[in-house]
């Protein structure tokens, strides 16, 4: 039912500096594949074939990613190294990409509105690649959603438990349980306070959206830090209709962060990669 996926990738990656100066902080690798390709793997494994980038300056690596290289095709073809693109020839051959630029950072809500264009009127998946996500016993976040969203026709974001003193790190939401695991969101607010925060279940960086988000960004105010939050449009739809809040089956890696990302790379090279 929901065939496109949209990825916000225009940030800097501030804190991969100096790494992050010429290289797209989404390119870095987790063992050797970008952290950008797990979440379009992730995307493709629940349907959603027709990837949305929207990318900023500096980003030509992720779309040449996305791209056959003829050169390097050419010079290891018929050589034991063609193995080494499976998974990215993989993914070219399943899923279809475009791109739009957004050319000032105001926030994730600026982000998926930036990115209209290449949705339109039809309900969407969203990843934030910051956010790698790992279910080895099952479906990926996104599919578990995606499963969701069939049920409650909604947007949904996914939710997981963090410790009260990294509330200020996250949007995070109060709700009233639907089943296990499941809320149907009543309060959210964007990196509380420990002391305001409503409670620990702090969204990821998973979301389905239905369309009609677009027009209640465009009438979203900037919040935190001056720039359009995406949970404060989310809670205004909260409010007029429903928003789901999931927590999820799986691990997830901050790789947004230098342990985050460390931590990610050591489970992926020892439970993925059987330590080679």
């Amino acid at each position: 039912m929901i065939k496109k996926c949209l990825f916000p990738v225009a940030g800097y990656g501030t804190r991969f500096l100096p790494a992050t100066k010429s290289m797209p902080k989404e390119m870095l690798p987790v063992v050797n594949k970008p952290l950008v390709q797990y979440g379009v793997e992730e995307a493709i494994e629940a349907g959603m074939t027709t990837c949305a980038m929207v990318t900023g300056r500096g980003k030509r690596a992720i779309a040449d990613h996305f791209d056959i290289n003829y050169e390097l095709e050419h010079q290891i073809q018929g050589t034991g190294k063609e193995i080494y693109l499976e998974s990215i020839r993989n993914v070219l051959d399943q899923g279809t990409f475009t791109m739009v630029r957004q050319r000032e950072m105001k926030g994730l809500g600026h982000a998926i509105l930036t990115g209209e264009s290449l949705i339109g009127n039809e309900p969407f998946g969203v990843i934030l690649s910051d956010d790698l996500c790992i279910n080895p016993e099952g479906d990926g976040v996104l599919a578990q959603m995606a499963a969701l969203y069939r049920q409650f026709r909604c947007s949904i974001v996914a939710i997981q438990e963090v410790p009260e003193d990294e509330v200020h790190k996250y949007g995070v939401i109060a709700g009233e349980p639907m089943k296990e695991g499941l809320y149907r969101v009543e309060s959210m607010v964007e990196k509380p306070s420990k002391e305001d925060a409503p409670s620990n279940l702090a969204i990821i960086g998973r979301y389905i959206l239905t369309p009609d988000i677009f027009d209640i960004i465009r009438t979203t105010e900037p919040g935190a830090n001056g720039e359009i939050q995406l949970t404060d449009a989310l809670m205004k739809q909260a409010q007029m209709g429903c928003v789901m809040a999931y927590k999820f089956k799986g691990r997830r890696f901050d790789c947004g962060s230098v342990p985050g990302f460390v931590e990610a790379t050591n489970y992926v090279f020892e439970n993925i990669y059987g330590g080679y």
